[in-house]
């Protein structure tokens, strides 16, 4: 279980992460996104259209308990993180598009993410407080304003905001290995292979998913990868954060379990794959294509 003094670190971390994402944005990206709308569509339909779908069809398939069930039906819905731009540049894929699937799955999800959760939570006959969620999402889009501002005041400040944003999202996974595992070693010696597996596919399918609709759409290499990773890669410091500060006692500790896993896990997949996409990376494709996809 998380408790309070947990609860308020995290709550510090995800502002920071989320001050952090704003720092990386200006109003003209804004504006190119919406001049070239390709971008935000591709965001949306990987963040809520494949991943929602893939974290159903385990809980499903799997037969999971139904507090990991809801956890990974969180996880899944949650929008991109920082993380993915950090594994995004060392792939050699298309920052300023990670970026901007990033952003756009963050400030469409205040709507988006209570829509899937209902959709499937009703397919599973599962209850999840989604006035608790919304509140959280909306209470986000302020670091998130924040940061552009501190941006647009002064490019320096920015940077180095974007830095500790990105930086953080790191530590975060430092921090769920050194305070929450040690205190749920039985517990997780106690979980059923069923949910490591989900904790650990999710991320795996969700990239494979997003590489193969990105080559479907005939993006440029250095895209694919990028989509690929946008995809798979979920903000699991905000799903643990909506987790401890929605649910309590032993149902919390089932719930947040999913969210704790993929943390550990999704490091180790996208670093593998960064490996990946790097060894497969040629000199043609680091010249990128004229627009933006």
């Amino acid at each position: 279980m998380v408790g309070a003094f947990e609860q308020a670190l995290l709550a510090a971390m995800i502002f920071v992460i989320m001050l952090g994402m704003g720092a990386s944005l200006t109003p003209r990206d804004f504006w190119l996104a919406l001049k070239r709308p390709q971008g935000l569509i591709i965001g949306v339909v990987s963040q809520y259209g494949f991943m929602p779908f893939i974290g159903f069809a385990m809980a499903v398939t799997l037969d999971l308990p139904e507090p990991i069930a809801i956890g990974l039906l969180i996880v899944s819905c949650m929008p991109g993180g920082t993380t993915s731009n950090i594994f995004t540049y060392f792939s050699k894929g298309n920052l300023a598009l990670s970026v901007l699937m990033t952003v756009t799955s963050t400030v469409f999800g205040v709507v988006l993410i209570p829509i899937v959760l209902l959709i499937y939570a009703s397919a599973l006959d599962l209850t999840i407080p989604r006035e608790n969620i919304i509140a959280t999402l909306v209470v986000l889009l302020i670091p998130v304003a924040i940061g552009m501002t501190l941006r647009k005041l002064n490019a320096n400040i920015g940077a180095v905001t974007e830095f500790m944003g990105s930086a953080l999202a790191l530590f975060f996974i430092a921090f769920i290995a050194i305070s929450w595992v040690p205190r749920n070693w039985q517990f997780l010696l106690d979980t059923t292979p069923a949910t490591y597996f989900a904790a650990i596919m999710l991320g795996v399918f969700g990239i494979v998913i997003g590489y193969a609709f990105a080559r479907i759409l005939r993006l440029h290499p250095r895209n694919a990868r990028t989509v690929a990773l946008e995809t798979g890669i979920q903000n699991a410091p905000l799903a643990i954060a909506i987790i401890a500060l929605t649910f309590s006692g032993e149902e919390q500790q089932g719930i947040i379990a999913v969210g704790a896993l993929y943390s550990l896990f999704i490091v180790i997949t996208s670093t593998i794959v960064t490996l990946i996409f790097r060894r497969a990376n040629t000199a043609a494709e680091q010249k990128l294509p004229d627009s933006l996809l």
